[in-house]
């Protein structure tokens, strides 16, 4: 399934200053019935977002309308537990297109970069930096520039690379999910196919 084509962002940011985020606190287990990506955004930090009557924690980020933007700024070791894909669907469906800490569990990363959400860690010092900006103005915009690798506070000029593998940095480029790169390759794996002694 392909997905937008991921380059330059340039957006406002949710703050979560919260270490350890685990994927049953993304999206608890109750909701991973369904097997394709849409609706997950609905129940995105569901337990955190929402009183046993459903009605919205007023404490919670993401009932706040002074925050919003399409980055999510996490703490620590984001992502940890489960390998669930849902959670790395739900962050998408929310309307995330890239979440910032400075350290994402391996396997939610993975899932992360398979549907178009750009994991981009960070140095605990610059991610300190992120926050405060945010504190400081939740309108503060943030430029995350995924050719360059890097992500910049732009009220600062502050800025600081991250690492991608080159083979899914090619595939965010072209929104590209793996199935995607093989149809693209498909004309070189004929030609290399027929030149195959049978």
């Amino acid at each position: 399934m392909a997905y937008d084509k991921f380059e330059i962002l340039k957006s406002t940011a949710v703050p979560l200053p919260i270490e350890n985020v685990d994927t049953d606190q993304i999206i608890p287990a109750r909701f991973l019935k369904a097997t394709e990506r849409k609706g997950f955004g609905d129940n995105l930090f569901r337990d955190w977002r929402y009183n046993p009557d459903d009605s919205p924690k007023e404490s919670f980020v993401l009932n706040n309308p002074i925050y919003s933007g399409k980055i999510l700024v996490g703490g620590k070791n984001f992502g940890s537990g489960s390998s669930r894909e849902h959670a790395a669907w739900a962050v998408y469906d929310y309307g995330f297109r890239c979440v910032i800490s400075s350290f994402f569990a391996d396997i939610f990363r993975g899932n992360c970069l398979n549907i178009g959400v750009l994991p981009v860690q960070v140095s605990a010092d610059f991610l300190d930096k992120i926050f405060k900006a945010i504190e400081n103005d939740p309108n503060t915009e943030f430029e995350v520039n995924l050719p360059e690798q890097k992500v910049t506070i732009l009220t600062t000029g502050e800025s600081e690379s991250f690492d991608i593998n080159s083979y899914k940095k090619g595939n965010m480029l072209n929104g590209y999910d793996d199935i995607d790169y093989l149809v693209a390759m498909k004309d070189e794996i004929q030609d290399f196919a027929e030149q195959r002694p049978f």
